[in-house]
């Protein structure tokens, strides 16, 4: 109670603050000058590793099977292949991968790989730093910048080719002697008595093979067909991205995401590259104009050209003539799991979010930081229900983060996008306003969006002092029972944002870990 009560006082400090803010921005002329943050260039490694595809026998002696070599796969095949363990990835196609996803690395992840020793794997592929964000909305623009003083100065953001990114991470796994890449395509998981001890998967030539260890780890992505036998998949799809490349251009803020707040619905621009930039169309729902008949190309040139910027109109346009037009479905799915002996889900195969925040690949690398410490005191994971109970414990320990930056996506997400509600108007315009104050009221999101500072009551707390902003925003000079009646329906539409996603979360998890009893479990004894 005390936690909510001094969250509450916060968020009407912060509110009150920002309005302070507006003060002294409307009558004063006072701006806060945008931090400065030099532009280091990335060192690069030549470091080539040779993936084994040759199929193995059935009768493997491994420690862990890993379903997917994606960015989660990988990075968890390298990780427990270095503590030691014995590994076996099993991935459907070992090509480079060619997604318009999972290409923006925030600051929070880099750090992750870092701790996981893999921060090489941005080397050599052409990768970008960035630094943060810059935020337009009805011609009017400002620049949030990542809080990273207290860093190392090749602490960053990164984006890139994803395929290249996937590529590095699975020759780096694939250099250790002790992890066997091989491709096949995973079409069951071998369960006995309630435990899963291996799986079923078929190679390229249609050969069907069993593989068996005492832990089998599910990595296969959004579109995982093995999931639903591990936990209760909700998914939701509020809309798909549309992604096209632009090519040499100049962003309006080097090295920065942008995000354009447009109708109906936001358009992200960040950079893969020294001479590529990204363009995600944001389209809510699930259907998308067709490309085949022309209103793909169409809907591009007349409703979200107008609301490019400026110096990417011409460029984008140009995109859009050259026809390498691709969508995405954007996916949502809080975790759900069912704890099964033997078996576990990572990735996005067990948890996503909304992609407008680049979070999805922070969230699996702090997780599998996470599942490596639980796992380095256990020599032998042969007991699969003793593993299984201690293992709860990794569901409460990975809550801070992944239900931070999975609740400010979805928040964000509905925020950011158009409505006709008037309401819902005054919070997507105080939202711009707040971030645009500087200093704590930019810094403290822009944390937590880059998972800098991943604390659920420091987000609901600048949540609603947005809110309270709003609402002291409608209310200057003179209030009016219209304006009030706005600011109530603001609170309101605030509430059924946030709330509902924080309850998806886990409240107990996400606010109160400490009072979960799996969050004091040790590691069994042999």
């Amino acid at each position: 109670m005390d936690q909510y009560i001094s969250g509450t006082i916060l968020a009407v400090a912060l509110g009150f603050a920002a309005l302070y803010g507006l003060f002294l921005r409307r009558y004063d002329g006072r701006r806060d000058a945008a931090e400065k943050i030099d532009n280091y260039a990335s060192a690069t490694t030549n470091t080539t590793a040779v993936i084994d595809g040759e199929r193995r026998s059935r009768d493997s002696d491994v420690d862990v099977i890993i379903v997917g070599a994606g960015v989660a796969g990988s990075a968890l095949a390298h990780t427990l292949g270095k503590d030691g363990r014995l590994v076996r990835v099993i991935e459907r196609d070992l090509t480079e991968p060619d997604r318009i996803v999972g290409e923006l690395l925030q600051p929070g992840g880099y750090l992750k790989l870092i701790e996981l020793g893999l921060e090489d794997c941005v080397d050599g592929i052409d990768a970008q730093r960035v630094f943060g964000y810059a935020l337009f909305k009805d011609g009017k623009k400002t620049r949030l910048s990542y809080p990273l003083e207290r860093f190392h100065s090749d602490v960053s953001g990164r984006s890139f080719h994803n395929g290249r990114f996937i590529r590095r991470m699975r020759e780096k796994a694939a250099s250790l002697p002790n992890v066997r890449l091989e491709q096949g395509t995973v079409t069951s998981l071998l369960e006995e008595n309630g435990t899963i001890r291996g799986v079923q998967y078929k190679t390229k030539s249609g050969e069907e093979f069993t593989a068996y260890a005492p832990l089998t780890i599910v990595c296969d992505g959004c579109f995982s067909n093995l999931r639903r036998s591990l936990c209760d998949p909700k998914v939701d799809i509020p809309s798909c991205f549309v992604g096209l490349v632009l090519e040499n251009c100049q962003l309006p803020f080097a090295n920065h995401g942008h995000v354009i707040l447009a109708d109906p619905s936001p358009i992200l621009f960040y950079p893969i590259s020294s001479t590529e930039v990204r363009c995600l169309v944001d389209v809510p729902g699930q259907k998308v104009p067709s490309i085949s008949n022309g209103e793909m190309v169409k809907y591009l040139r007349t409703v979200v050209a107008p609301q490019v910027p400026p110096e990417l109109h011409d460029a984008f346009l140009a995109a859009v003539e050259k026809g390498s037009i691709r969508t995405m479905p954007n996916r949502s799915m809080p975790a759900a799991p069912h704890p099964t002996p033997g078996a576990l889900l990572m990735g996005d195969a067990f948890n996503m979010r909304h992609p407008l925040t680049g979070g999805g690949m922070t969230v699996a690398l702090s997780d599998i930081v996470v599942l490596r410490d639980l796992l380095r005191p256990l020599r032998d994971l042969n007991d699969a229900p003793t593993l299984c109970t201690y293992l709860e414990s990794f569901y409460t320990l990975r809550k801070p983060v992944a239900s931070t930056i999975n609740t400010l996506a979805g928040a964000l997400y509905k925020v950011f996008s158009a409505s006709p509600d008037q309401a819902r108007k005054e919070m997507r315009q105080a939202c711009f306003d707040y971030l645009s104050l500087g200093g704590v009221f930019s810094a403290g999101p822009v944390s937590l969006l880059s998972g800098l500072n991943p604390r659920p009551l420091s987000l609901v707390c600048h949540f609603f002092a947005v809110a309270v902003y709003g609402v002291g925003r409608l209310l200057l000079p003179f209030p009016s029972p219209e304006r009030m009646w706005i600011g109530a329906r603001l609170i309101s539409s605030a509430s059924g944002i946030i709330f509902p996603i924080i309850k998806a979360e886990g409240v107990r998890q996400m606010f109160f870990p400490a009072t979960v009893p799996a969050y004091y479990r040790g590691p069994p004894t042999n």
